[in-house]
């Protein structure tokens, strides 16, 4: 959705107006600063901050990606991936429908596709709201884990979100690229140049656009850089940034130094590198940067029975004191913090100091207390809300796999039915069989479809799928076999596909009768001929890899029966 309403007016802003939007002292350590000096202490600025729970984004994504006009009374979805006011997205509680919580760094690049909440949140980068936006499903999955570039030939476009094929020198070895729309290239620009700093310490398991600190303490390869450089100049920071900026701060009490001062980019990576950095900045008084007052704390959804701990950052500047934090009214027991003082040498440090707060709900329902921190040389206290909802151990179904479709000697399109009850991800649990080796990953996917472009002639894939809601797995999908030549041999002439379910169980998938199908194992032997298989035919096999034909295919199918 892009920028409709006229108010919303880009300017650049000074760092004078800036720093008054930022509390006392935040950025005073920056003085003086150059190079890779500057970089580093920007590092130590926002690098702390409380970790959320990956369940809990959609409760949060009000505050921070609401558009600014309603429609008939309701919030509606600020979507930077899609400008379909055709079926507008309202925010309800736990998401809205159609649409995906989207690294917009992806999470794969630092080593971890995450298949579960608690993989995600092993990384601080896989729940920082600075870079998760609520996206359009359709364009989220065309975008995939391309970098950030320049569009030459697209490949898909829905007139906001482009992906296609790199102008010459981008990519950074990807075959493609994604391209915002103009409207928000700054947007993604100074978000990737937080995530450079906030994050610069990561190994990068993919470097299209990132590199290894070790490499250079620039974070960015030179063509990546220098593109968002020029798209951060062209797109200013808007109002739109600058609320989203406040939003996150009040929510995981850090900032993007690149929205409260943009003209830090120049002094790290464009064209005032080497230069001294300098701002105005307050100093003397015991202040707390993070809480922030009348700040949130949401737990997301608990099953009964479980737990769910979240890290508030506890920061300040000159405190005299230790720091006290009380947790009170309504439902004060069922969450505890754990210790009730914090000595201000470890608040006052650049890390601050990092109080884990557990809920855990005795009773099914919504659930809100209120957290105090005071003293320290605090003129009064700063209040924090905490909410969380429990809910019963989840009842889920199981999912069918469906047919691998769109199969070529690369890739394929994986499917599956959709959950009929509400669920937070979908699992999709993938082996790939290349000679002797059998590999197992494990996809967390929001949508009922995925891509695959890494089939090679002589592999074999299988999937299956399964939903998660709350930390619950549902029973697996029947098991899926894909082969290069097809899917399961249907490429040559579409008759027939092989899908395994556990047990044994073999289902032959066809649109009409076929003539004397043939069952081999491993060694060419027959171990089962059908003179007539119907549509839909279940037949039992013991455990093994089996090859199956039947009278006028091209090309043989070839099945994985699994327990």
């Amino acid at each position: 959705m892009k920028r409709l309403f006229t108010s919303m007016a880009a300017c650049l802003l000074t760092s004078a107006a800036v720093f008054a939007d930022a509390p006392a002292g935040y950025y005073s350590s920056l003085d003086g600063k150059s190079g890779e000096s500057l970089k580093n202490q920007l590092h130590d600025i926002i690098a702390p901050h409380t970790q959320l729970t990956y369940s809990s984004l959609w409760n949060y994504f009000p505050q921070t990606d609401a558009y600014p006009e309603q429609v008939n009374g309701k919030l509606i979805v600020w979507d930077m991936y899609s400008d379909n006011w055709n079926t507008l997205k309202y925010f309800y509680y736990g998401g809205t429908r159609g649409l995906n919580r989207e690294h917009s760094v992806p999470k794969s690049w630092w080593g971890n596709s995450g298949s579960s909440n608690s993989d995600i949140e092993k990384f601080l980068a896989g729940t920082d709201l600075m870079h998760l936006f609520p996206s359009d499903g359709p364009a989220n999955s065309a975008k995939s884990n391309y970098p950030l570039g320049v569009v030459d030939v697209s490949t898909f476009s829905n007139g906001v979100s482009t992906v296609g094929y790199p102008v010459t020198g981008q990519g950074g070895g990807s075959s493609r690229v994604f391209e915002p729309d103009d409207e928000y290239k700054g947007d993604f620009a100074r978000v990737y140049f937080y995530m450079a700093t906030c994050y610069q310490d990561y190994t990068w398991k993919y470097t299209y656009m990132f590199i290894d600190k070790s490499s250079s303490y620039l974070s960015l390869k030179p063509w990546a850089y220098n593109m968002l450089l020029e798209w951060a100049r062209e797109d200013p920071v808007s109002q739109k940034e600058i609320d989203r900026n406040d939003a996150v701060y009040r929510i995981q009490g850090n900032r993007n130094p690149f929205v409260d001062d943009p003209m830090l980019m120049e002094y790290i990576w464009g064209n005032r590198q080497g230069q001294t950095y300098a701002a105005d900045h307050p100093t003397g008084d015991p202040e707390l940067i993070s809480p922030v007052q009348d700040s949130e704390l949401d737990f997301g959804e608990v099953a009964i029975g479980s737990s769910q701990h979240v890290d508030l950052l506890v920061k300040g500047v000159n405190l005299t004191g230790s720091i006290s934090v009380t947790i009170y009214r309504d439902d004060a027991a069922m969450f505890k913090a754990q210790v009730k003082t914090i000595p201000a040498s470890n608040a006052n440090t650049a890390d601050g100091y990092k109080l884990r707060i557990t809920y855990t709900p005795t009773a099914i329902g919504e659930h809100k207390t209120r957290l105090v921190v005071s003293d320290g040389g605090l003129t009064g206290s700063v209040g924090v809300s905490l909410k969380a909802s429990c809910l019963a151990v989840p009842s889920l179904s199981q999912l069918t796999a469906n047919p691998a479709t769109d199969v070529t000697d690369s890739g394929y399109h994986a499917s599956w039915s959709e959950a009929p009850e509400t669920i937070d991800y979908y699992v999709l649990t993938r082996t790939v069989y290349s000679g002797s080796t059998a590999t197992t990953t494990q996809l967390q996917i929001d949508e009922t479809s995925c891509d695959f472009d890494d089939l090679h002639a002589g592999e074999t894939h299988t999937y299956s799928v399964q939903s998660s809601r709350l930390g619950y797995l549902s029973v697996a999908s029947n098991v899926v076999t894909v082969t290069a030549s097809g899917v399961t041999g249907v490429e040559g002439d579409k008759r027939l596909v092989v899908a395994s379910y556990p047990d044994g169980v073999v289902r032959i998938i066809c649109s009409e009768k076929l003539a004397n199908l043939r069952v081999y194992d491993a060694q060419g032997r027959i171990v089962e001929h059908l003179p007539v298989v119907e549509p839909n035919q279940l037949i039992t096999l013991p455990l093994g890899v089996y090859i199956i034909t039947v009278d006028g295919m091209t090309h043989p199918v070839k099945v994985v029966v699994r327990k």
